[in-house]
């Protein structure tokens, strides 16, 4: 096993329910320990030059009540900044996007770990939930959060992120990931049948048979999240 695939088992997962202005939203929560102090977690999350190493190159102005574009995935407001402990944002896609926003919640353990967590809620149409689950847009985030420990690691990102994903390695990550959403999904409540439907949706969408190589435009691009289960 790799050590990139290994990084799997370095995140806790839940899954869970709130209710929003716009009504019954879904939740997903990643946690991971970083050997990194909070003020350099903090900077690589919310400096856009930093970000655009480890995630995607963003745009916009990028402080409280300023708005972000991050390049051919998700946009909104910087709804809550709380150096380096706390940010929210909204995180909404197209004219009609609905309710999802993005926290993400930083706490030190002494000078050079920080427990990060980020949540996403948003209010998802039955229809995606059903078929997808969580891992929709927790496989995304896992992603996320490998490259962002690769970074912090080492200062360094992944040459060929594309050519990446089309690796036995990547298929294998994005594998363990659907199955691990999985687990959290049944642990919140939901049918294993149902849940062992939407892990198999949601892997082949991921890492589809050879020959389907042509990933489809939904629920999301790997390592870019959007809405859970949409």
């Amino acid at each position: 096993m790799s050590d990139i695939v290994d990084r799997i088992n370095d995140i806790h997962r839940e899954v869970g329910s709130r209710t929003v202005p716009d009504g019954e939203a879904r939740t997903v929560l990643l946690r991971r320990t970083y050997d990194a102090g909070a003020d350099d977690v903090w900077d690589a999350c919310t400096d856009p030059e930093r970000i655009a190493r480890w995630f995607l190159p963003v745009s916009g102005d990028l402080k409280l009540g300023g708005h972000y574009q991050l390049e051919g995935n998700a946009g909104g407001e910087v709804l809550h900044c709380e150096p380096p402990r706390r940010l929210r944002v909204s995180w909404l896609f197209g004219e009609n996007p609905g309710f999802s926003e993005v926290e993400v919640r930083l706490t030190p353990e002494g000078d050079e770990r920080t427990v990060f967590e980020l949540e996403h809620v948003a209010v998802v149409p039955p229809e995606f939930w059903d078929t997808f689950g969580p891992g929709a847009v927790g496989v995304g985030w896992d992603l996320a959060l490998l490259g962002l420990g690769m970074y912090l690691l080492t200062g360094e990102t992944m040459e060929d992120p594309v050519g990446w994903q089309a690796t036995d390695e990547a298929r294998e990550f994005v594998g363990r990931s659907s199955e691990e959403w999985g687990v959290a999904h049944e642990a919140s409540g939901a049918d294993p049948e149902t849940v062992a439907t939407a892990v198999a949706a949601t892997t082949n969408f991921y890492a589809p048979p050879a020959q389907d190589s042509a990933a489809p435009e939904t629920p999301g691009t790997p390592g870019t999240p959007e809405t859970p289960g949409a």
